[in-house]
């Protein structure tokens, strides 16, 4: 009886060392969780603020994102802010998880938010890629706009670069990487064997008889070049109309913003 007395005294003693150990680490918990947030709701409306006092929703728009954000209630300036919102919010939730000490949560955590980094550099790639490529495509239609393949080469200019900054961004993410080099090989093989095919099996007299109908074709458009050439803007005087010039027609046309939430975090 009085070893059951000794070890039922031993366990209170334990459960209440415990729980004094633990009510400190709850409430740092708190506050770090309590503090995190506020500072991240903060940062996302600054940001939020700044990205759209410097034309980034412009920007983005105009590299072909409009269409993908047209039944959204945010912009790209709002999405933006909430993902930089969110990751710090994971920053925090691993900071707090780790007063507690070493556990999976946050663990699990912290390897999210060292991946953020690499996620945020791929969207920024793929927005610059969706840009200039854009870009290229007004600037291409523009400058061959009498030509009957200038959409053509217009949409092949922009999907070859779109096509290079997803690359790139998946590059980034480490997602698929040896399946990726493995399509971009194969389409370059693919190319190059139907090259390879064409011309040897048979085809030198065709690819002849071809160029000399692009030769042709070439000296029936070039008057129209010319007049192109002559009647087009400059190449700077397309830039700072497409970027938006406040000398420029385009730049006094309204842009419809959608009503934005009061508090959207």
């Amino acid at each position: 009886m009085p070893e059951a007395s000794i070890n039922f005294g031993t366990g209170l003693t334990s459960a209440w060392s415990d729980v004094a150990t633990f009510v400190p680490k709850f409430v740092v918990f708190l506050i770090i969780l309590i503090v995190g947030w506020l500072v991240a709701k903060a940062i996302a409306k600054i940001l939020s603020r700044i990205l759209t006092r410097v034309g980034f929703d412009r920007l983005v728009e105009r590299g072909g994102v409009k269409t993908a954000l047209a039944r959204s209630k945010y912009d790209a300036s709002d999405i933006l802010a909430k993902i930089v919102y969110y990751a710090i919010m994971l920053f925090v939730l691993s900071t707090a998880f780790g007063v507690f000490g070493t556990n999976p949560i946050s663990s699990y955590l912290h390897a999210i938010v060292a991946y953020l980094p690499l996620l945020f550099v791929a969207i920024i790639i793929v927005i610059i890629a969706a840009a200039i490529a854009a870009g290229a495509k007004t600037l291409i239609q523009n400058s061959l706009g009498g030509l009957s393949y200038a959409r053509t080469l217009g949409n092949l200019a922009a999907g070859f670069i779109l096509a290079i900054g997803i690359i790139a961004a998946l590059d980034q993410l480490h997602i698929a990487q040896t399946v990726v080099d493995a399509v971009l090989y194969a389409a370059l093989a693919a190319l190059v064997g139907i090259a390879v095919v064409a011309v040897g099996g048979g085809g030198i007299k065709t690819m002849s008889q071809r160029w000399e109908a692009a030769a042709a074709r070439y000296d029936e458009e070039k008057p129209r070049i010319a007049a192109a050439a002559r009647t087009t803007p400059s190449v700077s005087d397309q830039a700072r109309q497409y970027s938006g010039d406040p000398g420029s027609a385009s730049s006094t046309a309204t842009r419809p913003y959608l009503e934005r939430p009061d508090d959207p975090y």
